[in-house]
């Protein structure tokens, strides 16, 4: 599915576009599940543990902005997970063994979809070694306009950037506080049924979508099956264990000497990124006016 090119150019930059990986019947299976979720929700008046809800979420008008855990609710987000095609490049850009860690469904609607401020992956769940990424599925097309993921090049290589507001974690960079070069993004975009990667490093967020298109937007977190949690110890092995996707499971952590700052004290805001990041005080994205979205 990828070339010795694009593998080196995942390891030099932190970031990869692989197109077709998802086929027109995996998206409809998937479309169609999310379909009945947002459904559903107009019996939800507030964030539980299926959904993250816009703050102008009503049952006249729901508005979701995440699906979480969507292997749990959605049987095509479970079965896209073991892919052939997607474990085949799971394998080239982390290792021999692969261990899927976790997933969520972003949605930005068309019009007021959230942004999410700049961060890193790894700021969350820094494990023993780093050979940990994302995989992007765009559920829809992805432009310029319409909310793109957008990746600062090799930043997977340097520093962890402080995730804290007043001494306490809150899931964001303060862009007037940090030295990264946010001028220097690139947004990730592509036709529905392409795929990104991006390394657990590296450095991402996503602005309002202004378009009149939706954007949703699953994502999958992986690990190689050597790294193990530093923050939040593994309580089922079994289970931990049926997450495997290639390879087999080992009771060696591999440690590598990676840069890592603990996502501690807890942001006094959970149940997601997008709560995390309400404590952040210098915002670089816009915001969306609660006003005009209600009119």
């Amino acid at each position: 599915m990828i070339t010795e090119k694009e593998i080196q150019f995942y390891r030099d930059e932190g970031y990869l576009i692989v197109e077709n990986v998802v086929s027109q019947t995996e998206l409809e299976a998937l479309r169609s599940d999310l379909a009945r979720l947002i459904a559903e929700s107009v019996s939800v008046s507030e964030n539980n543990a299926v959904y993250d809800l816009e703050d102008t979420h009503s049952s006249a008008e729901p508005r979701v902005r995440r699906i979480k855990e969507p292997h749990r609710v959605m049987p095509s987000v479970d079965a896209l997970m073991r892919q052939p095609k997607l474990v085949s490049i799971l394998t080239r850009l982390v290792g021999p063994g692969v261990r899927f860690q976790t997933a969520k469904l972003n949605m930005k609607a068309a019009g007021f979809g959230a942004a999410v401020e700049w961060h890193q992956d790894w700021a969350f769940y820094p494990h023993t070694n780093d050979d940990l990424l994302a995989v992007g599925v765009m559920l829809d097309d992805v432009d310029d306009i319409n909310g793109p993921m957008q990746v600062i090049p090799g930043s997977h290589k340097g520093k962890i950037h402080d995730h804290h507001a007043d001494g306490v974690f809150c899931g964001a960079i303060d862009p007037h506080q940090s030295d990264a070069d946010f001028d220097s993004a690139v947004p990730l975009k592509g036709r529905a049924g392409s795929v990104t990667f991006h390394h657990v490093r590296a450095v991402h967020g996503s602005a309002l979508n202004r378009s009149d298109r939706s954007r949703n937007f699953l994502l999958y977190q992986f690990t190689a099956n050597d790294a193990w949690p530093l923050v939040q110890p593994v309580a089922d092995l079994a289970e931990y264990d049926s997450w495997i996707v290639a390879g087999e499971p080992t009771l060696e952590p591999r440690c590598e000497q990676v840069p890592i700052r603990l996502p501690l004290p807890e942001a006094p805001m959970q149940g997601s990124i997008y709560e995390n990041q309400r404590t952040l005080k210098n915002r670089f994205f816009d915001v969306i006016d609660k006003t005009a979205a209600t009119q």
